[in-house]
């Protein structure tokens, strides 16, 4: 799980182009959940920035937001969607969830975004 993380972050910070399989998402959202609420959690105890935004989890957030992106538009290559359908995060709450719908669809066929990745 730790192994796709650093796979985001070292081979594929800004790569946008082709596809990312369920399990390289998935880890990758869940060890970058886990590092954002300690840095959350560092944040209160060391009382370092305001009510709501913390400097170190802030640092985090901006410092993982490409990757993020660039690993979600990947996910939506796999199940043959455009990365443009990232902008559906901008609708609260039903653009989230119609998202997370399309990132659990498996994909096991060649699409436009390249052949599909072998499956872990």
């Amino acid at each position: 799980m730790l192994n796709n993380y650093i796979d985001v972050l070292k081979n594929n910070y800004a790569n946008f182009n082709g596809r990312a399989t369920r399990k390289q998402y998935w880890s990758y959202v869940l060890v970058s959940f886990v590092i954002a609420l300690l840095f959350n959690i560092i944040d209160r105890i060391v009382g370092a920035g305001s009510e709501q935004f913390g400097l170190f989890g802030t640092f985090y957030s901006l410092a993982v937001l490409v990757p993020t992106l660039a690993v979600g538009c990947r996910r939506l290559h796999d199940t043959g969607r455009s990365g443009w359908w990232l902008f559906l995060y901008l609708i609260p709450l039903l653009g989230a969830l119609i998202l997370v719908i399309f990132f659990i669809f498996k994909s096991d066929h060649d699409n436009e975004y390249g052949a599909a990745p072998p499956s872990l």
